[in-house]
């Protein structure tokens, strides 16, 4: 969807609603009392009602738009810029879009979609052949502050940053690794139980890792089918380790460019954003549709 043909669906406050109600019904209307799936729909205020136990919720109920009053189409039009952008947009710069008056309710509007996608990437486990390395990212930091320098400086944040690399073989019959799902996490440290619980959580377990050989990553292999180490050198990142490093560098040159500084505590939300759009690079128009259905989805 371009910015065009948003403007003819949603061109109001009720079209919204209509296709938000749609995506919620998608992913299944739950009462939170009995827990019954069949409701009626009340136009009039904008809430299902139980067929069994009369309990009624409302559209925004248990989504990321839960308790927010803001009005529909400020939600979609923040979605849309956030998607129709290869490389994202600012908080200032969709403030200035919106033409709303308060910069702290559209930074705050950004960060709960950018949650929803970081929520919707966590469904997924990576699988096969997982690249798996970590990554430094600078954020924000006092200038008073005398601060560290080299491994583990206050001026950076270590990311854990993994990526499936899927065998292929061309139509001439050489071997060749395409790249699928990405994600990155923020670590507090660079202890092996913090991996390992990244790992756990974002792997499966018939999978096969390759990573250098950090002290930090002695027990994946307990977690995964098999984890190959090689030497950290050119080779490694050129070749075994080459989608990770890609990524990252990519995931840089993008805050760099969009984003005039990141507070490391909000550091997770940016990548979130990253993440998400670069899984479904192939999405084109339909990442809109596929964000809508990400706010409108309810995490247990």
């Amino acid at each position: 969807m371009n910015i065009l043909r948003f403007v003819e669906e949603f061109p109001d406050e009720q079209s919204c609603i209509i296709h938000f109600k749609t995506c919620r019904e998608k992913e299944g209307v739950f009462c939170k009392k009995c827990n019954s799936s069949d409701h009626y729909w009340l136009q009039n205020k904008l809430q299902w009602e139980c067929k069994s136990c009369n309990f009624r919720t409302t559209l925004r109920s248990g989504t990321i738009m839960h308790g927010s009053n803001l009005k529909f189409r400020i939600w979609y039009l923040a979605m849309a810029f956030m998607s129709f952008s290869k490389k994202g947009i600012s908080a200032k710069e969709l403030q200035r879009q919106l033409g709303y008056k308060r910069y702290d309710t559209i930074w705050l509007l950004m960060h709960k979609i950018r949650g929803a996608m970081g929520k919707r990437d966590d469904l997924y486990s990576l699988k096969d052949m997982i690249e798996f390395d970590e990554g430094y990212f600078e954020k924000a930091t006092s200038e008073r502050v005398k601060l560290k320098r080299g491994r583990g400086s206050q001026r950076q944040k270590n990311v854990a940053v993994m990526a499936e690399s899927i065998p292929l073989t061309n139509e001439k019959g050489n071997s060749y690794r395409h790249p699928g799902y990405f994600k990155m996490k923020v670590l507090t440290s660079h202890l092996k139980n913090e991996i390992n619980q990244v790992v756990q959580d974002n792997f499966d377990q018939a999978s096969i890792v390759f990573s250098d050989k950090s002290t930090s990553y002695v027990n994946i292999s307990n977690f995964v089918e098999a984890h190959l180490t090689q030497k950290s050198n050119r080779s490694t990142t050129k070749d075994t380790l080459k989608w990770v490093h890609i990524a990252i560098s990519n995931a840089k040159r993008t805050l760099l460019g969009v984003y005039h500084k990141i507070k490391g505590k909000y550091l997770q939300a940016y990548l979130d954003e990253f993440c998400y759009k670069l899984n479904r690079r192939y999405f084109g128009e339909r990442l809109f549709d596929r964000l809508t259905l990400a706010v409108a989805k309810i995490y247990r």
